[in-house]
């Protein structure tokens, strides 16, 4: 029994080692984020006939409430006087990157392919870098300027699939188009972060969590309403999962501290990542084909945002 003590603490000391060593590291966190959200678009199309769309929002974030609510009611409770002056931020922040971007993202993928749905997050690291001069005054340069340019014009080719005229017409998949709105949603958060209220970061997101699962109930509803909704199946389940502990939980709080670290200009750079993670997966897992368009999409999207944050 002693013996199993001591393996037992020995454990825990080295896994709050290495929790502290990842808390600090603000690329590795962000290069886990960018992993898991390209994995979360791949759940997205795997859903499809498991779990609905608006179920599956709404009970991911009952998911983080319940793993959650044994650890951090307290925390909560104890900077209340802290959040209480600022509920508009918070159910704004939660509408923004939580219930609106998942939601979307889940009913788009009913549209589109995971590849199209990665590629489209591309354009998060430049309407970050818009939002930021809007609202905190960042200055932009004529480079950024030009690599903004060239990164939204490979998030078109990706949503026209390389037809011009599809441009000239105006008829883009709904799909492509809810991830493109999802995607400007999640860079007005991005910005927004650096203004949170000055209470711990795992308490705002338990405030968010719970603000986004009451959102998410009126979606919920309504699909149910509509005669729309699938409760998971023994696949929906595993896909909840994942998307609670991962996508929902871990990565939310990964980006944070990222954005903690290195402010929101510079995280926002990392989510070029999502295309490159989410295009490998999608390949991979789901046998999706990779056309031309994805390629050059990609390629302008990437180049893009190289020419925006080089320097």
């Amino acid at each position: 029994m002693l013996f199993f003590r001591k393996v037992v603490s020995t454990f825990r000391q080295r896994a709050l080692a290495a929790w502290e060593w990842l808390y600090g590291r603000a690329y590795v966190l962000l290069a886990l984020t960018t992993l898991m959200w390209g994995g979360n678009a791949v759940a997205s199309r795997l859903a499809v006939g498991h779990i609905s769309p608006m179920a599956l929002t709404c009970l991911r974030w009952l998911g983080v409430c319940l793993l959650l609510a044994p650890l951090m009611h307290r925390a909560v409770a104890a900077e209340a006087a802290a959040l209480r002056p600022r509920w508009r931020y918070v159910v704004v922040m939660a509408a923004l990157g939580f219930t609106l971007f998942n939601a979307l993202m889940y009913a788009a993928a009913h549209h589109t392919s995971a590849v199209n749905l990665t590629i489209l997050q591309g354009s998060v690291p430049v309407l970050v870098l818009l939002g930021a001069l809007l609202w905190l005054g960042t200055p932009i340069r004529l480079v950024q300027i030009v690599g903004g340019a060239v990164t939204m014009i490979g998030v078109v080719a990706v949503a026209a699939r390389g037809d011009i005229a599809t441009v000239a017409r105006l008829a883009f998949n709904i799909g492509d188009v809810w991830m493109i709105v999802a995607c400007a949603g999640y860079a007005a958060y991005t910005v927004a972060l650096r203004r949170r209220p000055a209470v711990p970061g795992l308490v705002f997101f338990s405030a968010m969590a719970g603000v986004a699962f009451l959102l998410s109930l009126p979606l919920l509803a309504a699909e149910i309403a509509s005669g729309g909704v699938v409760w998971p199946d023994a696949q929906g389940l595993v896909i909840l999962a994942y998307v609670t502990l991962f996508p929902s939980l871990l990565s939310q709080l990964f980006f944070m501290r990222g954005v903690e670290l290195i402010g929101p200009g510079r995280a926002g750079l990392f989510v070029n990542l999502v295309p490159v993670f989410g295009a490998i997966l999608a390949v991979g897992l789901l046998g999706e084909p990779f056309r031309y368009y994805h390629a050059l999409g990609l390629a302008l999207v990437l180049g893009g945002i190289w020419l925006a944050e080089r320097r």
